[in-house]
């Protein structure tokens, strides 16, 4: 009897440990819980962490996570408004808000992963296609990178190599997506924390003539370059030909300048010495006279004067003495 005893009460406490075992769960700090009965919800959410009660055999906990979770989306192509595929990277952060709906409608992470695959890939390609791949690639409208300026100041003239101005940039296409498609996910029970591009790459169909017109591009900056460079080296020249010209010119004055005063002087020195009597001064005609005959006369050179001319006379009256000479002969 002892013996039946003592196996009833062991199994008795073991049933009875069992029970409690059953009925008794834990809910972690990074952890809430939702409690289902026969496959359905009941009661509120457990968001407290702590040692829970629930029925046993016929309740089962459900634990959801509570922390920030990761969305990692797999690149994909899509268009640009200017009709340029891209390869879009697109990452995001998102936590449960809502247990209880979050477990009615998605019941597992796989599930929310999923669900996030849709909605953010589909805002994603709607916010790409409504812009230009500038407004996606350029960080704010405010930025503008020292490279960039420097071509927009060297060619102002045909805008070669210059950026196009933008009216967002990728920030403001974030959190067009952002704002779209936290509106879609809140009924899921989940709250959309952010969502950023992790790369943004041309599509390998299009890349070898996004190249080449780039090469292009920095050809003709390189060729603007080269022909403002002989513009100016031909500017330098001039100036130098325009100094030296002028240069040239004032030291030609100064030249003159002194000549003239030079020959005023000699003038009037020749002057007070050939004015001292009527024979220096008709001295000084006459060989003034003679010095010109030299310049004016050279080899087989004919020569025609009047006979009231001023340098004849002086010829005519070589005539004149040739003539008597012979009659005294």
């Amino acid at each position: 009897m002892n013996k039946m005893t003592t196996i009833a009460l062991l199994v008795f406490f073991g049933a009875g440990s069992y029970i409690l075992a059953s009925s008794i769960y834990t809910v972690g700090e990074v952890e809430q819980a939702i409690i289902t009965q026969f496959g359905k919800p009941v009661g509120v959410p457990v968001t407290t962490a702590g040692l829970k009660f629930k029925l046993p055999f016929i309740q089962e906990v459900n634990s959801i996570d509570r922390r920030v979770l990761e969305w990692d989306g797999n690149p994909s192509d899509m268009p640009t408004k200017d009709k340029l595929y891209i390869s879009v990277d697109l990452f995001a952060r998102w936590r449960i808000v809502d247990p209880l709906q979050y477990f009615l409608r998605l019941r597992d992470e796989r599930s929310a992963q999923s669900r996030l695959d849709d909605i953010l890939g589909s805002e994603t390609r709607n916010a790409v296609a409504k812009h230009e791949l500038i407004e996606i690639i350029r960080t704010t409208k405010d930025r503008v990178p020292l490279r960039d300026s420097l071509l927009i100041e060297v060619d102002s003239a045909q805008q070669i190599g210059s950026l196009v101005p933008i009216q967002k940039g990728r920030k403001l296409v974030e959190q067009e997506i952002f704002s779209a498609a936290a509106e879609k996910v809140r009924v899921f029970g989940i709250e959309l924390l952010d969502i950023r591009f992790k790369r943004i790459n041309y599509n390998e169909s299009v890349r070898p003539k996004i190249y080449d017109r780039m090469i292009s591009e920095r050809r003709q900056i390189a060729e603007r370059f080269l022909s403002e460079g002989n513009g100016e080296a031909a500017r330098i020249r001039g100036n130098r030909v325009r100094d030296l010209n002028k240069i040239q010119s004032e030291a030609y004055r100064q030249v003159e300048e002194i000549r003239g005063v030079a020959d005023a002087r000699a003038t009037e020195i020749y002057a007070q010495a050939y004015n001292q009597s009527p024979q220096s001064v008709e001295f000084y005609e006459f060989t003034r006279t003679m010095r010109a005959y030299r310049a004016m006369m050279a080899d087989n050179t004919m020569i025609i004067f009047s006979t009231d001319s001023d340098l004849f006379k002086f010829l005519k009256g070589v005539q004149q003495d040739n003539a008597e000479n012979d009659t005294r002969r």
